[in-house]
C-alpha cells in the first residue's frame, strides 16, 4: 500500500531514537524520546487559495525535518510509522 498525501498534507518519516545518552549511557527502549527529527517522504498538491491556484511547499520530498512533539497525526502502515502533517507543524528544515 502507498500513502498519498492530499491537499497541504506532508508524509513523514520520524528518524531512529538515540540508543545512548550525551553522557554514553545506553538508553533501554521505554526511556528513549520519541524523536523530533524526520524526513519527508511525500507533500501534496499545496494550500488551496482564494484565487484557484495552489500555494507552493518550502520542503521538498528528502529535506531532513524538525518538528514539535505532538505534531500530525500518526499511522501505521505496513509496520512503519509515518506522521501525517501540514508544514505548518514544521518548524526548521536541516541542511
Amino acid at each position: 500500500m502507498k500513502l498519498v498525501p492530499l491537499n497541504d498534507k506532508i508524509i513523514v518519516k520520524r528518524l531512529d531514537a538515540e540508543e545512548k545518552s550525551p553522557g554514553g549511557i545506553i538508553l533501554p527502549d521505554v526511556a528513549r524520546e520519541k524523536p523530533r527529527q524526520g524526513k519527508v517522504l511525500s507533500v501534496g498538491d499545496g494550500k488551496l487559495l482564494p484565487s484557484g491556484r495552489r500555494a507552493r511547499f518550502h520542503v521538498k520530498e528528502g529535506d531532513r525535518v524538525l518538528f514539535s512533539s505532538w505534531a500530525g497525526s500518526e499511522v501505521h502502515l505496513d509496520g512503519d510509522e509515518y506522521l501525517i502533517m501540514t508544514e505548518d507543524d514544521i518548524l526548521a528544515v536541516l541542511t
